[in-house]
């Protein structure tokens, strides 16, 4: 049975909110880093999120992915370049990162069907 990372995205959501809430200072901090980030500069908001995505499967992390895979559906990352971008993380990830690769495919999948269809 295939993963339902829409039902996952909301999980990571709720849990990342109460840390966010719970979490003082450091996760006002770590708040306003990624929002500081995520602005357009020489690179633009949606190439941080590939950057971010690429990163995320590499170490392996699948609550970043479904974060990352996210924005990039939000930004309007196209599948060609959400593939090119998977295909440089398993360049530096190795193996174990086509799996999470896959996840990430998978992600990118389910949630683009779900705006798609206005889910």
């Amino acid at each position: 049975m295939a993963k339902d990372y829409l039902a996952l995205e909301q999980d990571y959501v709720a849990a990342s909110k109460a840390l966010h809430q719970a979490g003082g200072e450091p996760m006002k901090a770590f708040r306003a880093l990624v929002q500081a980030t995520s602005r357009d500069g020489a690179l633009t908001h949606a190439q941080k999120e590939l950057i971010a995505l690429a990163i995320a499967i590499a170490i392996r992390c699948e609550g970043c992915i479904v974060f990352h895979t996210r924005a990039c559906v939000r930004l309007g990352v196209t599948r060609e370049e959400l593939l090119e971008m998977i295909g440089v993380a398993v360049e530096m990830g190795g193996g174990p990162s086509s799996v999470y690769g896959a996840q990430a495919l998978a992600c990118y999948d389910q949630m683009k069907a779900a705006a798609a269809s206005g889910s």
